[in-house]
């Protein structure tokens, strides 16, 4: 049954005193795992897949939780501050406050990543929820080790000694997409394409081919990396990073669907 869904903060402490996640959590019934929605890099949980996604929980009745981590969206916070350990806290913090028994993660571009660690590090929690499927869209493990550092020119690797950060022009909106060296620094120390990944879980990945961002044989690399699980990728020929067109949004949720439909006890 659908039903709107109040905006509703938690705190989280990262050091320097107590910020707010926005969060909406959508009820469920059944016992069919909840949905939890991760965000990209400066994206935030009112983007249009995450909508068509909730709006899909609510007709199938599903439980889904949306936040937005901190220095995003309504949260709190400077983006600058974020690194992807903070980000990841975001998350585990806000999985944590709903307390769903299993859950399927549906990440997008960075949120790919931030899954990732996700079920690395719910599986050291006794008594987390079971993650039990993972949808990667146009996910983007380790990017800033992978895509960005091998990249910067000159100016870019001044400007991050100098200042602590850079900016480069955004495709998706006027405000430049601002990279800070402590991201950078922290995004080694959360590499995740250093081994075998063991979800424990089947994994679909939504890739497009004109992905100008995150190219496609970054995620055929990551499949390499997970060779113990059920893993789907699904390459879109004419599919760029957003992957939001209609056609788009029905393949991530006809890939939703099969992922419910194949938990453990749905």
């Amino acid at each position: 049954m659908q039903q709107d869904v109040a905006l509703t903060y938690i705190e989280i402490d990262h050091g320097e005193g107590p910020l707010k996640i926005a969060m909406r959590l959508r009820q469920g019934s059944g016992d069919a795992p909840a949905l939890v929605w991760f965000s990209g890099y400066g994206s935030d949980m009112l983007g249009t897949k995450a909508e068509a996604l909730d709006t899909y929980a609510g007709k199938k009745d599903l439980a889904m939780i949306r936040f937005d981590y901190t220095g995003h969206g309504e949260s709190e916070g400077a983006f600058k501050d974020g690194t992807i350990s903070r980000w990841l806290a975001d998350a585990l913090r806000a999985i944590e406050r709903a307390a769903p028994e299993r859950i399927i993660i549906i990440g997008s571009s960075m949120g790919g990543w931030l899954a990732l660690r996700a079920v690395q590090e719910l599986k050291k929690q006794a008594g987390g929820p079971k993650v039990e499927g993972l949808l990667l869209l146009a996910p983007a493990p380790d990017f800033t080790s992978e895509l960005i550092e091998p990249d910067l020119n000159d100016a870019e690797c001044k400007a991050l000694a100098e200042q602590g950060y850079f900016e480069e022009a955004s495709p998706y909106g006027p405000e430049p997409t601002i990279f800070t060296a402590k991201l950078l620094d922290d995004g080694r120390r959360n590499r995740v394409l250093n081994g075998i990944i063991e979800t424990g879980c089947p994994v679909h990945i939504i890739q497009g081919k004109q992905d100008a961002d995150v190219p496609y044989a970054h995620a055929l690399k990551l499949m390499s990396h997970l060779p113990a699980d059920d893993v789907v990728l699904t390459l879109v020929q004419d599919g760029d990073h957003r992957l939001s067109r209609p056609e788009d949004i029905e393949r991530m949720l006809k890939a939703v669907g099969d992922l419910v439909s194949g938990a453990s006890g749905s």
